[in-house]
């Protein structure tokens, strides 16, 4: 048990639904981090979704709550991009709300849950059905709540035009009376009260600040070499999602622009949900641009492993203590897990100044080099420093660290979302 005091009543059985728990998105990766504080506490934890990765014996597979479930794309398809639907697609998302309305009771059925936690369901329309189920169950049960929510409709420009105002209005986020509202940003608290009138709790992002972060082990030991980066050779890091929002052309810019052929860029991840041309897009300036970048995504997994013709998988957490330099040049982010998690790796980032960072993260004071927008002749001699002055980068992980540590680490989610707790159950 920690120290921290806990609600009078701390409940033991807790169910967490979304569309997935599977893979290394956002929601997976904080939905797990408070799984692991609430088991600290002597909780068990449950997952329902539409795919999963945890074990059989605590979880309810619904494949019809997986946004890429086909019955749910053509609907989703139906009520985006339009202002009307027709009557026999508001007869659709009814039949599947009540499909999901029944698995959502047999999840608190069989595990005899005390609390449910959506996560990110009750925010971003990914699945009208499965919000309107999540909503109604709590409203005729009566089961306390905490929604943790990442992204809003509002913050995505694919969700502007829509057939679904009411549905949005009435589920994304609902007004319940035993329902808590978490964000991960103080600018989604003000809309989320300025929009609907919502109170909400910010509990940001966080990484075990507590639990020094692994080093390189024997499995590990040889990632460059295997990848095809020498020793001398410097690699930069791009540890997201290969998406339009997250501004990687800016990174490869900057490398053109270094100058320096033993400069890699690594790029760990996939593309995600959010269209295909973007990679395209990328080779096309890693070509004109005359850099190298590897495409290590089939290489790097959740668990460590071997591909299909031996090759090994390695885990992020191997990935990052090879990394000389992380590059985040995100437009849009709700918070950013990849920042967090190369300041706890002690590694220097390039970073652009999104709204979320310049409003709730630059202010504490991390060292970083810092861009708008624009990679300008002061960014790139800022990161040809920090690229050549081991002191520095010494001075600015040591720096990082404490920072995290006092305002990022499981402590501060563990405070936070007992508060959260206690609000529901009582005040210990």
């Amino acid at each position: 048990m920690s120290s921290e005091s806990q609600p009078a009543f701390f409940p033991q059985r807790i169910g967490f639904v979304s569309t997935r728990f599977n893979g290394t998105d956002g929601v997976t990766l904080e939905a797990a981090k408070w799984a692991e504080i609430l088991e600290g506490e002597g909780a068990k934890c449950y997952w329902m979704a539409g795919l999963l990765d945890k074990p059989a014996e605590v979880c309810l597979n619904e494949p019809l709550a997986f946004f890429n479930h086909p019955e749910v794309l053509a609907l989703q398809e139906m009520l985006f991009g339009r202002t009307t639907r027709p009557r026999k697609i508001t007869n659709a998302v009814h039949d599947i709300k009540e499909r999901l309305k029944d698995a959502i009771y047999e999840f608190i059925r069989r595990f005899d849950l005390q609390l449910l936690i959506p996560q990110n369901a009750l925010a971003i329309p990914m699945h009208i059905p499965l919000g309107l189920a999540l909503t109604e169950v709590i409203a005729e049960t009566g089961i306390h709540a905490i929604a943790h929510h990442h992204d809003f409709a509002w913050e995505r420009e694919r969700f502007m035009v829509t057939s679904a105002a009411d549905y949005l209005a009435a589920a994304f986020p609902p007004t319940l009376p035993h329902l808590e509202h978490v964000v991960i940003n103080s600018l989604q608290q003000k809309d989320l009260a300025r929009r609907y009138g919502q109170a909400s709790t910010v509990i940001p992002n966080v990484v075990d600040f507590e639990t020094p972060p692994p080093g390189v082990d024997d499995y590990s030991a040889g990632f460059r070499e295997d990848i095809g980066i020498g020793k001398d050779d410097v690699l930069v890091l791009q540890p997201t999602r290969l998406v339009p929002r997250k501004g990687i052309e800016h990174a490869i810019e900057l490398l053109r622009r270094l100058r320096d052929p033993r400069i890699k860029l690594v790029l760990s991840h996939h593309g995600g949900d959010e269209g295909g041309s973007y990679m395209a897009l990328l080779r096309e300036r890693i070509v004109d641009s005359g850099i190298e970048a590897l495409f290590i995504a089939d290489r790097v997994g959740e668990q460590r492993g071997r591909t299909p013709d031996g090759q090994k998988i390695y885990t992020l957490w191997d990935v990052y203590p090879h990394a000389d330099l992380v590059t985040y040049p995100s437009y849009y982010e709700g918070f950013g897990n990849a920042f967090l998690e190369a300041v706890y790796f002690g590694k220097p980032v390039v970073v652009n100044t999104y709204a979320v960072y310049a409003r709730d993260i630059d202010p504490l004071g991390f060292k970083t080099v810092e861009m708008s927008m624009v990679i300008s002749n002061e960014i790139v001699l800022q990161t040809r420093e920090i690229l050549t002055n081991p002191a520095l980068r010494e001075e600015w992980a040591e720096t990082n660290f404490a920072l995290g540590r006092k305002f990022f680490s499981y402590a501060v989610a563990r405070r936070k979302l007992f508060g959260r707790i206690a609000k529901l159950f009582g005040e210990p």
